[in-house]
């Protein structure tokens, strides 16, 4: 767990975390102890006021993520009704 005093630092470090390693908003915040609601804000709202060309690549990751999310959901719910029997 890493702990941050300043709310900017935070909110760099996790957007870089999100970049670097294309994490989630869940694994990042796990990492970094806080909350996903804290990391959302910090790589949605406070990285734009700090640094908007770092936020442009954040939201390209989580844009790819979500798209991930949507996809494996409909997958898992195909093969959770096949294994049902439904067609």
């Amino acid at each position: 767990m890493i702990y941050y005093k300043d709310v900017e630092e935070r909110a760099v470090k996790a957007s870089k975390y999100i970049i670097d390693n294309k994490s989630t908003i869940r694994e990042t915040a796990t990492i970094f102890g806080v909350s996903k609601s804290t990391i959302h804000k910090d790589v949605t709202n406070r990285i734009n006021i700090i640094n908007p060309m770092l936020k442009e690549q954040v939201q390209k990751v989580l844009d790819y993520n979500k798209e991930q999310c949507s996809l494996r959901g409909g997958m898992s719910t195909k093969l959770k009704y096949k294994s049902l029997g439904a067609s």
